[in-house]
């Protein structure tokens, strides 16, 4: 009978946060922009949403252009948003400054928000509802951790740094997605 429990209890605990009640869908969240402007998600329903907490002195920034290319490449079914943050000691910079060097150095063009907390009490509450509704691979471990929402509103699927947006990996869950 004990036995019994704990794999019941085993089962339950590896199962699939993506399948998760959710009270709030990421449409439901906003974001201030890097010049100060709102960033509504609501206003990319049906489209695959992919948010990326980034920053300029990290061995991972050449991935902005990769997301450059994927918010090129996919613009109609798809919105890339980047998210300063200097949680992990990597972007000193301000909103100003942030914005230059990626304009400059990657010619980066997708929506960018305020630099922000992306960890802890004060991270931003999007960051916090990923988390919540799809567990801990949600949680950003470092700069460039990708989180993908679905055309549903809901967290598809979550990338460490290490996975470029370029790679066969992430590319199929982008194409899976967007062709559905």
């Amino acid at each position: 009978m004990i036995k019994k429990l704990v794999l019941i209890i085993m089962i339950f605990s590896f199962s699939s946060t993506t399948s998760a009640n959710y009270h709030k869908l990421a449409y439901d969240f906003n974001f201030t922009g890097i010049d100060g402007e709102k960033i509504e998600l609501n206003n990319y329903k049906n489209k695959v949403i992919v948010v990326v907490n980034v920053a300029s002195r990290c061995g991972y920034t050449p991935q902005y252009e990769d997301l450059q290319t994927l918010w090129n490449n996919y613009k109609k079914d798809l919105v890339v948003i980047g998210v300063p943050t200097n949680n992990f000691k990597q972007e000193p910079k301000n909103n100003a400054q942030i914005k230059e060097f990626c304009e400059t150095n990657f010619g980066v063009n997708f929506p960018m928000t305020e630099k922000m907390d992306v960890i802890g009490s004060n991270a931003h509450p999007f960051f916090k509802w990923a988390k919540k509704n799809y567990g801990i691979g949600a949680i950003p471990k470092w700069n460039f951790h990708k989180i993908v929402v679905g055309k549903n509103g809901r967290v598809l699927d979550t990338f460490a740094s290490f996975t470029k947006p370029s790679s066969k990996k992430f590319m199929n869950i982008i194409d899976k997605e967007v062709k559905s």
